[in-house]
């Protein structure tokens, strides 16, 4: 099992995205303490109400890593997660394959439907278009990225004989999907690289309009649902799984508790899960890059 470290997210307005540190340093840290990746999220433009009531800013994830890219030498990048339909599928395939390039093939491609309307409204996208349109990006991704020239009917746009240079350094970039729902997993079955499993409790239903995992039991069915549904269809490739441990609520938990995250960890990793994600609660870069030390030093093999 591989470590991601999410950045830490900033809810509300009276804080600043990046009060838990700079985010050079902070990759950097990741880096140095053992960590395999490092995540940031995304809202382009979220309804202040949600921001106000535990909703958290973000960076424009593509910009942001990007910059660790250029500030790390190993650690792969992930969007965890861009919401697929806001950008027209060329515009996304893009910036994954400037990521992936500028990177030298570190890039994971995290992709979701999204679930907050008065963000598609402010952008101009049709939200109960949101699952065909995520499709029709699922199917133009591998086009853009061969590097060949190809043709592609969409909703709202027709590609004709276009093409697309530099190609990625990966072939294809790996595409993690979000989301719980049956559909969901069976796009990851079908047609991506990694499920990003999402966890928390029955408000997640609501709040992000996908089904609650529940126990780590039902997530190891769902896990072996996919993996052989993904079998079935004749693939041999292991499909990715991440997961949220949020069993850390500190620095101090990490060595005072050190026992009991390693049983949980084993017990994450037993269900399937390949990346397990990391994150913090800290507000400054003392802390963050502390707690950061620390987890690697005491929980990262």
């Amino acid at each position: 099992m591989r470590f991601i470290f999410h950045y830490p997210e900033t809810s509300g307005t009276d804080g600043d995205m990046l009060d838990p540190g700079p985010l050079r340093d902070v990759a950097q840290a990741a880096e140095r303490a053992g960590f395999d990746a490092l995540s940031l999220t995304e809202h382009p433009v979220p309804g202040a109400r949600w921001l106000e009531n535990g909703g958290h800013q973000s960076l424009d994830p593509f910009v942001g890593l990007g910059y660790v890219a250029a500030a790390t030498e190993r650690l792969r990048l992930l969007t965890h997660l861009s919401v697929a339909p806001y950008r027209n599928p060329f515009l996304l395939a893009k910036a994954a394959a400037t990521v992936d390039k500028i990177s030298d093939g570190r890039f994971t491609l995290g992709i979701g439907a999204g679930y907050q309307k008065s963000e598609f409204y402010a952008l101009g996208v049709n939200f109960e278009e949101r699952n065909a349109l995520f499709d029709e990006i699922l199917d133009v991704l591998p086009l853009h990225w061969k590097g060949e020239p190809f043709s592609y009917q969409g909703l709202h746009f027709d590609a004709r004989n276009v093409i697309a240079r530099p190609r990625p350094v990966q072939d294809p970039i790996p595409v993690w999907i979000g989301g719980n729902s049956k559909l969901s997993r069976r796009r990851v079955a079908a047609r991506a690289q990694g499920w990003m499993a999402m966890s928390g409790g029955p408000e997640l239903s609501t709040t992000a309009r996908t089904v609650s995992i529940g126990s780590l039991d039902n997530l190891a069915g769902m896990i072996r649902e996919i993996r052989d549904t993904a079998a079935a269809n004749g693939r041999t490739d292991l499909i990715d799984v991440s997961y949220s441990y949020s069993g850390v609520p500190s620095e101090t938990s990490v060595t005072a508790e050190a026992d009991r995250h390693r049983e949980a960890l084993a017990e994450i990793e037993k269900a399937g899960v390949t990346w397990v994600v990391i994150s913090s609660h800290t507000r400054s870069a003392a802390e963050t890059i502390s707690f950061i030390e620390t987890f690697g030093e005491t929980l990262i093999p």
